[in-house]
């Protein structure tokens, strides 16, 4: 950009180079190299503003550009993090699901290993059982009925044992009939039952989490009232099998 500066100095002298100019031809030569170095570097200055200008345009508007990006990079990043958020939850629930189902599993297996254990010692109880029974029957004296104490707290054993693993005895006898966990063995004639009522328990049941592993094995009785017109009766089996 060419900037025209004249001070009062150069004002006196001009006359002075014009007369001189005109005795000396070499003065009009020097001004117009000057003239010409003037307009060179006025065209440079030119090309350097018609260069730095778009360049500043540019730059004007390459940072709007950014900016606009950064917004939408903020928005997508806060996007990303909530799916990432909702995936860490859905993984979260997953896991309590199974580590939950895990766990119930493991008790499952541990409550089936129990009952194998149980279902192979019921054979065992039972004989003691009717060991005992027929002991007491001839009425056990002396060294004998020791004996039969000592079978007798071998068998409160086994059954703290049974009870331990979380077996449950099923002794029916006087409760109503329940297929679901009685085995009907024979159906006497006994008036002064309600009908299907538990008369005698041949073989104790047993359950173990929930579910019958082996129902007891039991006479009912039959020809005696009904249940429901017996109201007390069925009121007390009731409260019974609760």
């Amino acid at each position: 950009m060419k900037v025209d500066v004249t001070t009062p100095e150069d004002s006196e002298q001009e006359p002075k180079k014009e007369a001189q100019s005109a005795v000396d031809p070499s003065v009009d030569a020097d001004a117009a190299i000057v003239d010409e170095a003037e307009k060179i570097v006025s065209d440079i200055e030119e090309a350097l503003d018609a260069e730095y200008e778009p360049i500043e345009t540019k730059r004007s508007k390459k940072k709007q550009q950014d900016d606009v990006f950064s917004l939408a990079d903020i928005e997508k990043a806060q996007e990303e993090a909530k799916e990432a958020n909702d995936r860490y939850l859905r993984l979260q629930a997953e896991w309590d699901n199974y580590r939950k189902r895990t766990a119930r599993e493991r008790e499952e297996e541990r409550i089936r290993a129990s009952e194998n254990l149980v279902e192979k010692l019921l054979p065992v109880v039972d004989d003691i059982e009717r060991a005992l029974d027929h002991a007491a029957k001839g009425e056990p004296q002396g060294e004998f009925a020791q004996f039969v104490d000592g079978v007798k707290a071998m068998h409160n054993k086994f059954l703290e044992v049974l009870t331990k693993a979380g077996a449950e005895v099923i002794d029916p006898v006087g409760k109503e009939f329940d297929m679901n966990e009685h085995q009907a063995v024979a159906h006497i004639e006994d008036p002064t039952l309600p009908e299907s009522t538990v008369r005698d328990v041949y073989q104790k049941g047993y359950r173990m989490g929930g579910h019958v592993i082996r129902p007891a094995m039991v006479t009912v009785s039959k020809g005696g009232p009904s249940r429901q017109e017996n109201g007390e009766d069925a009121a007390q089996d009731k409260a019974a099998n609760e």
